[in-house]
């Protein structure tokens, strides 16, 4: 019996039996170790049976000299698909990539091609359990993924899915989305079935930033309101959005019609939107024919199961060791967690309120505890009582992923047990040339600096709800009991751009920093939505707002009056100066007692009669260099230089008399300064995307985000109405786009619910960034291997798709005309179709698959009227020369002009794009709309 208990002091005992599975020795001897040895593992024992999709050709494509390494077919490849048969694995083709059989286990390989160049291979193997898979399939699973681990080495992440339950990261790797088919071996024996038309199946679409497709029963009762469903005959798809669903949830499930649609049927069926039955009849005449007549309403939307986000803040640390034959498992800590409670020759499992369970594994840990990992994992979840789809994520000493280090205040990737490696890094420390900030994003990103900050400044105080401006001679003197916007002007590749600085002080009043915001969005609408909002709080400026300052920035106590004078000032001030260059030096003004001193700091002391400049025993010279330019706002040039410990008696005088004070380091967190070498070597490749939709926020582990990954959360159709939260170093990037205006106010409530329930604890001050689709700076772009600001120059909304690049609908008309004829009943009362209407359509799904038809569009005027004539189609292919460079008004008859290609002969197809059809309608609808550009056929 495993029981664990909330007391550190109490022990937790359950027997620990090795079962070793007969699948572990399907492995006569061990691989060499690498990347470059996986694909022989996955062909030692692959099947060759036939009737397989992946034939000898495919398997052969696998086969490799254990001498020679990857082949090249396989080493540009991100992706690698397994399939789990008679406890052997056997690829799985990457045109079937995404389709899942309910009956089966997968094993799921990541590589970052990305990433190869800078930080080598780094990988993430999953292994994926159907909801009808058998405890033998899963534990050869598991077993196949310890090899695959030992092969690869340390840094590879492992992680446990379930079928409905997967990751976030997992579904990350199916753009188009997931979808699980019924049945087990037998029908997985063709794995995906191009140009199969006599089908008919009904596909219920979820998922609101990841979208799965899973086989329900033909029938009315299998819908609901707030759901997609996608009725699928064959030559027609018909794409049923409930009234509950939002734009982007119909843009995803469309996306994945659209994958269906070329990579199954070669392009070649057409499909039927239903966003108003009033207006779609057509469509609804075929789907009643096929379901039967609708008795009733639909349901309403089924209760959503999301996490709730505190739950995911909850998280608990337990340390697992061996007693005897028991293992013992002791919670350690509870949120927030540090760093140094894991030790590199033990074991822990990291418990985030049952949302997730991560097993760390530290370097000098045993291999009998490496192996045991999952089964581990699954006992501690058996004994929480949590539900066994919970995800487990196993992590190695020095390979953490990026999920797993948020969890944690603070995460330094220092090598383990170097003492002088801290003082290497110190003397090799260079610092950055700014000048190159306008070519290189990267770097700006890392710097958090737009630019040498040498730009327009303008700054205003907030009084009396409106906002006054400062004189220039007084832009670096702020108030603590006042907030100010700060607008910064500058020019980036030819282009002016804007950062808006909304600062708010330590003291400023609630009906101020509402006033702020107030003002904050007038200046917006005067710059015409083009101003980067950055919230900022007293004490947590980034180095660029300090920058633009160089280094002279003052924090007074008290407030500004509506003069613009603050209040009469004590005769006895205290300043602390904190920096060593103008991107990172403040003076803020501190209580005058001697408490508040520090023996690393430099404080000045004004008095009535003279000014103390007091430098601490631990301080720098850079910082003394500094601080002697930067309190000549507040001293002029009348100061005297005092060194610890040699006061004279006049300065203790006023300060009350002397006091103890800290003569070691603040002990607070780390914070980012630049020109650091750790921020830009080891925060820069961390990162963490999260895209709250419809009020809720879920996160992906994103190290070092791609195109592809920007792309699914940023690109395509989902613009309209998106936004994005990216959590990059100390600070918060809200993203919205173009439509999504109206979420702005919502969006920094979003940030600081993040801040508030992160569990890691972070602050409160983070800044907070709030960025507008077309705005982006090079500090936030600079963050992603890749930025193409033209990318939604050509993306069509999901309107413009639905009502204009469908194309017409002759395989729907056909279907309608042939029900007229045949006068069907609208379906018996039980909601069945009658034998008659199967007959009708099954013929049209039978007809040939080889007709080159344009798709349907949803919406057109044929959709809604049963007298309509369908659109002529093109028998056969045209000539390459009626269809390249040629203008709409010029296309002969029938033809789509969105999908001029698809006329191509497929000999012509394969000499003009160099590649089939198939291949091409299985790209990525940015790469089909870019090659068509370059070889005019847009």
């Amino acid at each position: 019996m495993f029981k664990t208990h909330p007391c550190p002091q109490s022990l937790a005992l359950f027997q620990e039996h090795d079962h070793r599975r007969q699948t572990c020795s399907l492995f006569a001897k061990p691989l060499c170790q690498g990347l470059s040895c996986f694909a022989a593992i996955c062909d030692l024992r692959a099947p060759r049976m036939k009737g397989l999709f992946y034939d000898d050709s495919a398997l052969e494509s696998c086969r490799m000299d254990v001498n020679k390494g990857l082949p090249a077919t396989e080493s540009r490849r991100d992706l690698h698909v397994w399939i789990i048969e008679n406890l052997r694995m056997a690829p799985v083709p990457e045109k079937a990539y995404g389709n899942f059989f309910e009956e089966h286990c997968y094993i799921v390989l990541h590589v970052s091609q990305s990433l190869k160049a800078t930080q080598g291979a780094c990988s993430d193997l999953h292994y994926w359990a159907g909801k009808e898979a058998g405890a033998e399939a899963q534990d050869a699973a598991e077993a196949f993924v310890q090899q695959l681990q030992e092969t690869l080495g340390g840094a590879t992440v492992q992680h446990r899915e379930a079928q409905g339950h997967e990751s976030d990261c997992f579904r990350s790797y199916f753009r188009s989305g997931i979808i699980y088919r019924r049945g087990g071996l037998a029908s997985a024996l063709t794995h995906v079935e191009t140009n199969l038309y006599n089908i008919q199946r009904l596909l219920h679409v979820q998922g609101r930033k990841h979208v799965s497709a899973a086989e329900v029963e033909l029938s009315w009762s299998s819908f609901n309101k707030g759901d997609i469903f996608l009725l699928d005959l064959g030559k027609v798809m018909i794409q049923w959005n409930g009234p509950e669903t939002s734009i982007p949830e119909k843009a995803r499930g469309l996306a994945l019609t659209c994958s269906l649609r070329d990579r199954e049927r070669g392009g070649r069926a057409q499909i039927g939107v239903v966003d108003d039955e009033v207006e779609a009849t057509d469509l609804m005449r075929i789907m009643e024919a096929v379901l039967g007549c609708r008795v009733g309403n639909v349901p309403a939307t089924r209760p959503d199961k999301s996490v709730n986000q505190l739950q995911k803040a909850s998280v608990r640390l337990y340390h697992v060791c061996e007693k005897d034959e028991d293992l013992v498992i002791q919670e350690l800590a509870t949120c927030p967690l540090t760093q140094d409670l894991l030790r590199e020759e033990d074991y822990y499992i990291l418990d985030q309120g049952g949302f997730k369970i991560y097993v760390w594994q530290g370097r000098l840990s045993s291999l009998q505890e490496k192996k045991a990992a999952f089964s581990r994992a699954l006992r501690f979840i058996q004994a929480k009582g949590y539900p066994t789809y919970t995800n487990v994520e196993v992590v190695n000493d020095g390979a953490e992923s990026a999920s797993f280090k948020q969890l944690f205040q603070s995460w330094s990737t220092k090598q383990r047990g170097n003492k002088n490696f801290g003082r290497l890094s110190k003397s090799i420390q260079v610092r950055p040339d700014v000048g190159k900030l306008q070519s290189q994003p990267e770097l700006a990103a890392q710097l958090r600096m737009v630019d040498d900050a040498s730009g327009k400044v303008e700054v205003w105080c907030i009084q009396d709800l409106g906002r006054q401006p400062v004189d220039p001679e007084r832009h670096a003197q702020l108030c603590a009991g006042n907030c100010y916007l700060v607008l910064y002007t500058y020019q980036r590749m030819g282009h002016v751009q804007y950062i808006l600085y909304l600062w708010r002080g330590h003291r400023a009043t609630t009906r101020d920093v509402k006033a702020l915001n107030c003002n904050a969005e007038e200046l917006d609408l005067m710059y015409r939505g083009a101003l980067v909002q950055e919230h900022v709080t007293m004490g947590s400026e980034p180095p660029h707002f300090l920058a633009i300052f160089q280094g002279q920035l003052v924090v007074f106590q008290g407030h500004t009056g509506r003069d613009g004078k603050e209040q009469p000032a004590p005769a006895t001030r205290l300043f602390h100066v904190q920096g060593t260059d103008s991107c990172n030096t403040r003076t803020v003004e501190v209580p005058a007692r001697a408490s508040a001193l520090n023996s690393h700091d430099i404080f000045l002391l004004v008095t009535a009669s003279v000014c103390y400049l007091w430098f601490g025993k631990g301080c720098s010279g850079d910082q003394r260099e500094m601080a002697r330019t930067a309190v000549t706002a507040v001293s002029g040039e009348n100061k005297e230089t005092v060194l610890e410990g040699q006061e004279p008696p006049g300065f203790w005088e006023a300060l009350g008399g002397p006091a103890p004070y800290p003569g070691n380091k603040r002990s607070s967190r780390k914070r980012s300064l630049p020109f650091t070498p750790r921020d830009q070597e080891d925060d820069a490749r961390e990162s963490l995307l999260v895209a709250p939709s419809a009020g809720r926020t879920g996160s992906l582990h994103c190290p070092s985000p791609g195109p592809d990954q920007v792309t699914m959360f940023l690109g395509g159709y989902v613009r309209q109405r998106f936004r994005a939260t990216c959590v990059f170093q100390e600070r918060i990037f809200l993203w919205l786009g173009e439509a999504a205006s109206k979420w702005k106010e919502e969006a920094v409530d979003w940030g600081q619910e993040y801040l508030k329930t992160h569990p890691a604890g972070r602050s409160p001050t983070t800044p907070i960034v709030v960025i507008k689709q077309g705005h982006e700076p090079p500090t936030f772009t600079g963050w992603f291997l890749a930025w193409d600001p033209y990318k939604w120059t050509n993306d069509q909304s999901y309107k413009e798709v639905v009502d204009g690049s469908l194309g017409a609908m002759p395989a729907i008309c056909e279907i309608t005309a042939e029900l007229n004829d045949f006068q069907l009943s609208r379906g018996p009362s039980n909601g069945g179709a009658d034998p008659l209407t199967l007959q009708t359509l099954k013929g049209s799904q039978d007809g040939s698959g080889n007709e080159l038809q344009p798709g349907p569009k949803a919406g057109d005027a044929s959709t809604n009227s049963h007298h309509s004539s369908p659109r002529p189609t093109i028998n056969g292919s045209l000539p390459r020369e009626r269809l390249m460079h040629q203008a709409v008004e010029d296309l002969p008859e029938g033809v789509d002009p969105a999908r001029k290609e698809f006329y191509l002969s497929d000999s012509d197809f394969q000499e003009i794009f160099g590649k089939s059809k198939e291949e091409f309608y299985s790209m990525a609808k940015w790469r089909q709309q870019q090659e068509k550009k370059q070889l005019g056929f847009f």
